[in-house]
């Protein structure tokens, strides 16, 4: 876990932003309090690790291998590479177990807390700049994004930490595995939280689709960028390219 410091930052992309969309808007400020967040999203090891333990079971039964990459990546051990094919209600039961295992509070992320780790300080399309690179993260680098040159498709995910982290010292963050994050998808940032919090009530639509950040190996370069947003079709679904990553919101109960 990785602490990140609170603050306040502008939230969603200006209009000028390349490709932006217009569920990206409008800007907003938004207060962060501090938080602990995962160096990396969950890795196939460490969802099975929990998985596996069904006296630790809250609500759900979790299947420890739910993933379709089995394979090492490059003599690198499968394990490490971040889980995926899991429920948005499965993530939320592992966050669960991880808290009753540890007595340490866990969940996903709020989509506001997801942006403002993402970006560091940064108002660039990506927290390395304005462009994007096979080199500097796992996507479909058949497809370009700015001034940028295309690059290689990997196909697959990657494992963990492979690509720079950003100045928080979170890897991944753009591409990989979509991450999903506590929020109900709203079709935009109208009468959105301002204070960090989870946005969960949408008075005209079920909780179904529930908001996923940061693109994946699967995803267009415009996909990847910070302020980008998109969402499960639902909760009880389990796709190749969607993972997750947990945060601790209470830092004083971290060691």
């Amino acid at each position: 876990m990785v602490y990140i410091p609170g603050g306040t930052f502008m939230m969603g992309s200006p209009e000028n932003e390349e490709e932006r969309n217009d569920n990206e808007g409008p800007q907003h400020n938004v207060t962060v309090s501090p938080f602990f967040m995962g160096k990396y999203p969950v890795t196939q090891g460490q969802w099975r690790a929990i998985a596996s333990q069904t006296n630790l079971k809250v609500k759900l039964d979790l299947n420890p291998e739910p993933s379709r990459f089995k394979e090492s990546y490059q003599d690198i051990d499968r394990w490490q590479r971040p889980v995926e094919q899991v429920k948005w209600t499965e993530a939320v039961e592992f966050c669960e177990r991880l808290s009753k295992l540890t007595g340490k509070d866990y969940r996903l992320p709020s989509e506001s807390e997801w942006e403002y780790a993402c970006r560091a300080g940064t108002t660039t399309p990506f927290y390395f700049g304005e462009t994007i690179t096979s080199e500097l993260v796992n996507f479909n680098g058949e497809y370009t994004y700015g001034k940028s040159s295309k690059g290689e498709y990997r196909k697959e995910t990657t494992p963990v930490g492979q690509f720079p982290p950003n100045a928080f010292g979170l890897y991944d963050m753009h591409g990989n595995v979509y991450e999903c994050c506590q929020d109900v998808y709203h079709n935009n940032y109208n009468e959105a939280p301002t204070d960090g919090s989870a946005w969960e009530i949408k008075a005209d639509s079920d909780s179904n689709r529930r908001v996923v950040r940061g693109g994946s190996w699967y995803s267009y370069p415009r996909w990847c960028r910070s302020a980008n947003r998109n969402y499960y079709g639902s909760v009880e679904s389990g796709i190749n390219n969607i993972g997750f990553r947990l945060v601790s919101f209470s830092p004083s109960t971290l060691e």
